[in-house]
């Protein structure tokens, strides 16, 4: 089977350098060349959670040779219609394009590759890009008790998503879901919480943990992702650290700190990381918060629930993407002290 990883920044380089450490073969593409040239001389070095370096196979996208059987796409969705029609002409009616991008990309990427090839899922562990060659894996992956929820489209368990599931437990355990779509809901929290939150105020995890406000916007960010979410007639799954769905409800004092006590858990073994989408920020690049957040306050619009807080995510992140905004936690302000009810956040 030939298998490649497309788009091999911190995850797909992380990805890349377990399958190849563990026994699988795999092809890492990506449209940076000094990275490129780095995993080829010296291999892909992983930092952080994890300390190894594996000889890999890399190119450029226009190094491509012949059919790929499995293609794991890890792009940014920014990325996507410049990178789906280059694929194109790398598979065949059988070839299989697993998605482990961040959203809900399933049916985007279909519209260039055909549903009947293309897969999806989430992935539940971190990394941070440092450099060329070098990903940094941010999140301890000892306590996850599986590493990939993937499936089909239409929920169908298949041989085909059995089989992509066997390549990607060369890292990790991975999880054939019957609903991936729920899954991909479950990885939102993530992206559209936190890493939203990093991005907005031009931090870390850690600081925007660490300070009243911010936290508390977390949780109301993860409550509009979960009313959505039910709103498309999907139950989130089981949170990171066993935590359950209802951990996100916030309808009273004692659930708000259940909620922010799971934020806190979830994300003290990342505490110094920062969002892909600040990182982007901080390298003057498009980020993917459109598809993010966004993806939330459309189908928030589409069923008439408001979602003032992942709105004000996007306003921010697009305003900094366009330099009407800086990098700064002072972007905290435009989040309205009368948005948070109760006692869940007073302002001093």
């Amino acid at each position: 089977m030939r298998i490649a990883i497309v788009g091999c920044g911190a995850m797909g380089t992380v990805l890349g350098a377990y399958m190849t450490k563990n026994g699988c073969p795999v092809d890492l593409i990506d449209s940076y060349e000094e990275h490129v040239k780095v995993l080829n001389e010296k291999g892909a070095r992983i930092i952080g959670k994890a300390d190894f370096t594996v000889p890999v196979k890399a190119y450029t996208p226009d190094g491509m040779e012949g059919i790929y059987d499995l293609v794991f796409l890890f792009t940014k969705q920014t990325a996507n219609d410049a990178i789906l029609p280059q694929l194109l002409p790398y598979l065949n009616e059988n070839s299989t394009v697993c998605t482990l991008q961040n959203g809900v990309p399933e049916p985007y990427v279909a519209e260039y590759v055909g549903e009947s090839r293309t897969v999806g899922g989430a992935v539940l562990w971190s990394a941070t890009f440092v450099g060329p060659g070098i990903s940094e894996l941010t999140q301890d992956i000892s306590f996850l008790d599986h590493f990939f929820d993937i499936g089909e489209i239409n929920g169908e368990i298949t041989d085909r998503i059995k089989k992509v599931a066997e390549v990607l437990n060369y890292m990790g355990t991975t999880v054939v879901s019957a609903n991936l779509m729920a899954s991909r809901w479950g990885k939102l929290v993530n992206n559209a919480c936190v890493s939203g939150m990093s991005a907005a105020c031009g931090c870390t995890f850690g600081q925007v943990m660490e300070n009243e406000k911010s936290r508390a916007c977390v949780s109301y960010i993860g409550h509009e992702v979960k009313i959505c979410c039910e709103a498309e007639g999907y139950k989130l799954p089981t949170l990171v650290m066993g935590f359950s769905p209802d951990s996100l409800s916030i309808k009273d004092q004692e659930q708000f700190n259940e909620n922010q006590k799971m934020f806190i858990e979830m994300y003290g073994p990342a505490w110094g990381s920062k969002a892909s989408m600040l990182q982007d920020l901080e390298k003057g690049k498009s980020t993917e918060v459109s598809m993010i957040n966004g993806y939330v306050s459309e189908v928030g619009k589409k069923y008439g629930i408001p979602t003032p807080f992942n709105d004000t995510v996007i306003e921010i992140v697009k305003k900094i993407e366009n330099k009407e905004l800086p990098l700064s936690f002072s972007n905290l302000d435009y989040f309205k002290d009368e948005w948070f009810i109760y006692d869940m956040y007073k302002s001093k």
